[in-house]
């Protein structure tokens, strides 16, 4: 009696059946990224307004980071925890000291009476071949330099920090420490 050959499966279809399931696996796996920077853009300008600011130079603390990622602050070069400490210094003026942001009494809800730097600018440029990490550590830092104020006020004040307090306090820290980063368009330096 002779021998059947015993069929192969037929494996042309086994490329199309893996295609598919990388495709759903793709699809329904999440891959979230908690990296960036949460940032609330300003709301939209009419064409027909005129979006030019003048601001005094006493209220504007200018951030430069260039190619070899140093940090040039109002002319001097400084490392990133003097950055944040120079952020902090700038947005308190604690002596009413006339080369930092004026300073103006508000009326803020649940704090009272305060004299804040009500019209400070921390103005950030880099140059066009600054490193992405770089850039990205100076904000870090500026955006430090900000919770610290806000955290130490709420601990003088509250006995808390910043995150542990109800809406209406947080709100109201904001107001007393606004973020106000102003981020210019990278430049090319040496390049004519």
């Amino acid at each position: 009696m002779a021998k059947r050959k015993v069929p192969s499966i037929n494996g042309s279809s086994s490329a199309d059946i893996a295609f598919m399931l990388l495709i759903f696996f793709l699809v329904t796996s999440s891959m979230g990224s908690d990296k960036g920077l949460p940032r609330q853009l300003p709301p939209a300008v009419p064409p027909d307004q005129d979006v030019s600011i003048d601001i005094k130079k006493r209220n504007m603390l200018r951030v430069l980071v260039n190619t070899a990622g140093d940090i040039i602050c109002n002319g001097e070069e400084v490392t990133l925890v003097q950055l944040k400490n120079k952020v902090k210094e700038f947005v308190l003026n604690e002596n009413n000291d006339p080369d930092l942001p004026e300073l103006e009494e508000i009326d803020i809800p649940l704090i009272g009476k305060v004299a804040v730097t009500k019209y400070h600018v921390v103005s950030l440029t880099n140059v066009v071949d600054t490193k992405y990490h770089d850039y990205i550590a100076v904000q870090n830092e500026i955006a430090r330099a900000y919770r610290e104020l806000r955290d130490d006020y709420a601990m003088r004040k509250w006995g808390k920090k910043m995150e542990e307090l109800s809406q209406e306090q947080q709100e109201a820290l904001i107001d007393l420490y606004p973020q106000k980063i102003s981020e210019a368009n990278p430049k090319e330096y040496g390049k004519k």
